[in-house]
């Protein structure tokens, strides 16, 4: 019978094992597996190749996604090169501006040492298209981006991309939105990526990421390039993402209603000189994101009144969020994007792109919400 979201995410992939049958599944810490004969086997072989566990978490997101195939990588980074390597030396990838500063660095100073040119457009869909080149085989886009929290109307920009470059494949970093708020293939995009550090495992304790199409040829290299390769996650990390995923959707919930109420103390905070929310009617893409998205996410940025040294003041003052990198936790956190998660973008590009010294990113955790204004409020009077 067809099931909700938050059934599948307890049940896709995730049927008990037929030998002890247990309600959850062990984590099969094995690198080798015994064959009956050459090359006969139950499914598996050898864990570079497949892992029971790495199955079921790439089972299951994919059924989140509304995925034909889920593959799993070591990190989000891991992903973003395993979708990558679908462009050969000569290609043309197309980026939006404004991206996340790991994936920024591996196209600025990885992809051209490998022959592929990489550029990037504003995210408008009218204005990105004219960006489009005769050897344009892919075009890569955040939605929400990091840190901004800009959208991109994924439809609009389906149909120009499809009418202007029909041999480019389209993925979306879906990581900010995860599968419950937002989903890229129900919108035409080819490839959802995630960095299952964040949302999907949920508690600051595993690293991995996951590439999730319905296209049997993009599926068909990714998954190859994934074992050839070797950046694979290990069976306790998709144990971990996979227990993640089983509360993503009440998670979800919890963070969006903490960040609605956050964003609005932030905006009116006189210390507060902007703040960055698809769910505050302020953000220019506040009815994008009602149309496109479930909710507007649990991350808030916000610029505040005196620069770099208030910014250093307010992050290093805070006695419930913690000042580190990464997101998506049960744990509420802050970070300066322009020395921390974007540190490799070149500085006149972040300034170019609204990265700017008085930008702070928070990540709403699941603290009493009173707790995280009260300690927000306190730094940025300190």
């Amino acid at each position: 019978m067809p099931v909700k979201f938050a059934t599948k995410a307890i049940r896709a992939g995730q049927d008990p094992d037929p030998g002890y049958c247990p309600a959850v599944q062990p984590i099969y810490q094995a690198s080798t597996y015994v064959q009956s004969g050459f090359n006969e086997h139950k499914g598996f072989d050898y864990s570079r190749t497949g892992n029971p566990n790495r199955a079921s978490l790439e089972t299951c997101l994919a059924s989140l996604e509304g995925a034909k195939y889920g593959v799993a990588f070591g990190s989000g980074l891991a992903a973003v090169d395993g979708v990558a390597s679908l462009a050969k030396p000569g290609d043309h990838i197309l980026g939006i501006e404004g991206l996340y500063g790991g994936t920024y660095r591996l196209f600025d100073q990885v992809l051209p040492r490998r022959g592929v040119e990489v550029s990037f457009a504003p995210s408008d869909p009218e204005s990105f298209a004219k960006h489009l080149r005769a050897n344009t085989v892919g075009v890569w886009l955040e939605s929400p981006t990091n840190p901004l929290l800009n959208l991109v109307d994924l439809k609009a920009m389906v149909a120009l991309v499809r009418d202007r470059a029909p041999q480019a494949w389209m993925c979306v970093d879906n990581t900010f939105a995860t599968p419950y708020l937002q989903q890229p293939l129900e919108l035409g995009v080819d490839i959802s990526l995630h960095s299952t550090t964040k949302y999907v495992g949920g508690h600051s304790d595993v690293v991995g990421g996951a590439v999730l199409t319905s296209r049997d040829d993009l599926h068909e290299w990714i998954r190859f390039y994934q074992n050839a390769v070797g950046a694979v996650p290990g069976p306790f990390d998709c144990w971990l993402a996979l227990r993640g995923l089983r509360t993503l959707a009440v998670r979800m919930e919890a963070h969006v209603q903490r960040a609605q109420a956050i964003a609005r103390f932030l905006e009116s905070h006189p210390s507060v000189e902007r703040v960055h929310y698809p769910g505050l009617e302020s953000h220019p893409h506040h009815a994008l994101a009602q149309r496109q998205m479930r909710g507007p996410g649990g991350i808030i940025s916000f610029s505040v009144k005196g620069g770099l040294e208030k910014a250093r003041a307010v992050a290093t003052s805070t006695k419930v969020f913690l000042l580190a990198e990464s997101l998506g936790a049960v744990e509420s956190l802050i970070c300066h994007p322009f020395s921390m998660t974007h540190h490799a973008v070149p500085a006149d590009v972040k300034l170019a792109t609204g990265i700017g010294e008085g930008l702070l990113r928070l990540s709403i955790g699941l603290e009493d919400p009173d707790d995280l204004v009260a300690d927000l409020d306190q730094a940025l009077g300190a």
